[in-house]
């Protein structure tokens, strides 16, 4: 009876993994494609191994426009932000689909250049899709150039990190498009 109800749980367990990579899956194949400019970051801690530690100008400019405990007064640090602990953002994009912050989103209407994306404040930091990209062992020069990040986002604001790129909006590493000759 046991193993019935183990292997019962490893298959709803694998149904819902797979439901899950699937949806990622398709935001990354039809998501509408966005550019967060990266803020600055410690250099110390821009490459650490095999990944990029990630700031977004986006995330600041959230953080900025969040509500303050009133009781703790105008020295409040970041770290005293109170709910939501989630929610999502106006962004607007530029012709290059460039994102840059609008407002926070509340049920304001829409323009056709204005999209939601969805943030989420943990221990006083925004947080959007990631803080880091991984790459594989020995490319992490290739990404040293990194200014932008590129987004897939779900028309509900769902977002996930695709890609970095440069300030010219040039794909990194290793899925560059190799130079014309």
């Amino acid at each position: 009876m046991a193993s019935k109800i183990a292997a019962i749980t490893l298959i709803i367990i694998l149904g819902l993994i797979n439901t899950s990579i699937a949806g990622k899956e398709k935001l990354l194949a039809s998501g509408k494609i966005v550019y967060l400019q990266l803020a600055p970051v410690d250099p110390r801690s821009l490459m650490q191994g095999d990944y990029m530690a990630l700031r977004f100008a986006l995330a600041d400019d959230v953080k900025n426009a969040l509500p303050f405990d009133k009781n703790i007064g105008n020295n409040a640090s970041h770290s005293d932000l109170q709910p939501p602990s989630e929610g999502d953002v106006v962004v607007r994009l530029d012709a290059q689909g460039i994102g840059k912050f609008e407002a926070l989103y509340h049920a304001q209407p829409m323009e056709a250049d204005q999209i939601l994306m969805h943030y989420r404040v943990r221990n006083g930091s925004v947080k959007l899709a990631s803080n880091a990209f991984f790459f594989q062992e020995g490319q992490s020069q290739d990404y040293v150039g990194a200014r932008y990040g590129q987004f897939r986002v779900s028309d509900s604001g769902d977002i996930l990190l695709a890609d970095l790129y440069d300030e010219n909006l040039n794909i990194l590493g290793i899925r560059k498009e190799p130079a014309p000759d």
